[in-house]
């Protein structure tokens, strides 16, 4: 965290949005000189992202040597291993037990394959949202050992199901949890729980806690290749190839808004080289279903290719993901991705419809230090959507909860911000009876809850994070990374600094700041995007669009209050490869007035 005592980049304390504007690193004002800096961009953004210099070359192009740990470090990894080998070798019926949204359903296809990889067909089970919600249920569980599983693995769930692991062992069958969401002391009845967040997980395991469960399946699979090497498994057959499922890796990883820092960065990296090759049928089913025209980028599989996966669980039909990246015929794949883009749109009109009814709620939230929301008929597949626009328009941690008139019952999402960790807090209102579930890690969460325990639940939210809350917020700031002249927002540099990514949560894309600029042009487009057209002193001038913005109080500056005057844009650099030339032009997220 920036220390608030740091002079304000162009003396900038409270923005358009309220925030004070710092240095990333140090001073980056290259208004006059960006070429020189193209040279050398990797390097500065790196050491603003605390690299020391001595890893900078690992860094600057991470791979999984540089960084992957010994699966063994893991605690239960070696004993997952080993069972998972034994039902390889004996043929087991084997069960892999996904979650419904993007993680657990490349988590699930990367078991999967791996298996298949192996001459070893695994089946596979992925829970409906609305009829049996998140995580394994007892009841499921059994079902699949009277069918004649003799080993489930549950894949990004099963950490705090306690009951439904009880009533399996009861069962006799075997259940693998393979997950990274927040434990408690006590652990459920498995045959190993391979989790870095376990509460008694070893050093060099809790390191890697912010791991997506795609990321400890992947380290879980070389752990099984590397047991039946041990086995001679492999002396008539080949090994298999455990790079072609990094695309799958690099999806979950970035959907699920895992920390890009360490192995993770290694994950996306590499896992997006190997996403161009179009090795997987589904996977590249995916993208062409997504319109894209070009390898994938970063921010591709968190906005393009992750809400498709993830709309089969929320509005449609729960296993459309893990069929789609475990097919092997095209047609099927082409079928099941169109399927999952019509779904994606049905969920943005339902998405949309609940975004009102909760924003309506937010005036009375004013004094509260967590939002929460709840309504009848609120669909729970948009939830946790919802729950981030909302975070992101009040700067605060935000529940919404989708209140059920026959059970009495709400199914809640949450979302929160850098310094609050809502998962902890969920997991605490669970032990102190407020809650029937509940569970998640720091950025987000999910529950059951009682009606009757919305408001007590709410209170107790606020008790508790109130004062974590006030001085996260109070340390929010907008961290530079560069100043340029709009002469200076070139192709060539965004190119440039893009070398030093993938960027996402833990690793941030580079924010550089455009000016003195004055407005040409400022409009709304779409429903509430801000449009603008912005020129320098230097004569230059490009476009830059706030996405729905129209109503904030920025959106509305700029609108109505920028005619004539000098102003700071602050922003992601992207290039616009649309038109005939690409063009630079700049994703706003903050504005200062420069006179």
């Amino acid at each position: 965290m920036t220390s608030r005592t740091q002079t304000p980049v162009f003396g900038v304390t409270a923005s358009l949005s309220g925030k004070a504007w710092h240095w990333r690193g140090g001073n980056m004002d290259v208004r006059s000189n960006v070429t020189a800096l193209e040279n050398d961009i990797v390097t500065q953004l790196l050491l603003s992202r605390g690299v020391r210099s001595d890893d900078l070359e690992n860094q600057r192009v991470p791979t999984l040597r540089g960084f992957l740990p010994d699966p063994s470090e893991f605690r239960d990894m070696d004993a997952a291993a080993e069972r998972i080998a034994q039902a390889v070798l004996g043929g087991e019926s084997t069960v892999i037990y996904g979650d419904y949204d993007v993680d657990g359903a490349t988590s699930a296809a990367l078991l999967i394959r791996l298996l298949r990889m192996l001459g070893h067909e695994a089946r596979y089970y992925i829970p409906d949202r609305l009829l049996e919600g998140y995580g394994p249920s007892g009841e499921a569980l059994v079902k699949l050992a009277e069918e004649g599983s003799s080993l489930i693995v549950t894949v990004d769930c099963g950490a705090m199901a306690h009951d439904a692991l009880a009533q399996a062992h009861d069962a006799g069958v075997d259940v693998i949890v393979v997950d990274h969401h927040k434990c408690s002391a006590e652990l459920p009845k498995a045959a190993a729980m391979v989790n870095p967040n376990r509460l008694d997980e070893s050093d060099v395991g809790a390191a890697h806690g912010h791991l997506a469960a795609v990321g400890v399946a992947f380290v879980l699979a070389i752990a099984i290749v590397r047991t039946l090497r041990g086995r001679g498994y492999f002396e008539d057959r080949k090994e298999p190839d455990l790079f072609s499922l990094l695309d799958l890796v690099a999806l979950g990883t970035v959907a699920d808004v895992a920390a890009l820092h360490g192995l993770n960065r290694a994950f996306v990296a590499q896992g997006l080289k190997v996403m161009s090759r179009r090795d997987n049928i589904g996977m590249s089913a995916l993208i062409d279903a997504s319109r894209l025209k070009r390898a994938p980028v970063c921010s591709d599989l968190g906005f393009a290719l992750g809400p498709r996966i993830n709309a089969g669980g929320r509005v449609g039909e729960s296993t459309l993901g893990v069929r789609l990246l475990t097919t092997e015929d095209a047609d099927e794949a082409a079928q099941i991705a169109a399927q999952l883009s019509a779904l994606n749109e049905e969920r943005r009109a339902i998405e949309a419809a609940v975004q009102e009814a909760a924003e309506a709620q937010l005036a009375g939230q004013h004094n509260r230090s967590v939002v929460v929301v709840a309504g009848r008929g609120w669909h729970p597949g948009v939830i946790g959507i919802v729950a981030g626009r909302i975070k992101e328009k009040t700067g605060k941690p935000t529940l919404v909860i989708a209140l059920d008139d026959e059970t009495g019952q709400g199914k809640g999402s949450g979302r929160s911000i850098s310094g609050i960790d809502l998962g902890a807090a969920i997991i605490a209102a669970r032990e102190m009876d407020l809650l029937v579930a509940g569970g998640g890690h720091a950025m987000a969460a999910g529950l059951t809850i009682d009606e009757d325990k919305v408001g007590p639940l709410s209170d107790w939210l606020d008790a508790r994070l109130g004062n974590a809350v006030a001085q996260a917020m109070a340390q929010q700031s907008i961290q530079l990374d560069l100043a340029l002249a709009p002469g200076g927002l070139t192709p060539s540099l965004i190119e440039s600094m893009d070398s030093a990514g993938p960027f996402g949560v833990g690793w941030p894309g580079p924010r550089v700041a455009v000016g003195p600029v004055r407005l040409v042009k400022a409009d709304i487009v779409g429903t509430d995007h801000v449009r603008l057209i912005a020129s320098g002193n230097d004569g230059k001038s490009f476009k830059a669009i706030a996405f729905r913005a129209a109503e904030t109080e920025m959106g509305q500056a700029l609108l109505h209050g920028a005619r004539g005057r000098a102003l700071w844009l602050a922003g992601r650099a992207k290039v616009d490869d649309w038109a005939a030339k690409p063009q630079a032009e700049l994703h706003l997220e903050d504005a200062a007035w420069a006179d």
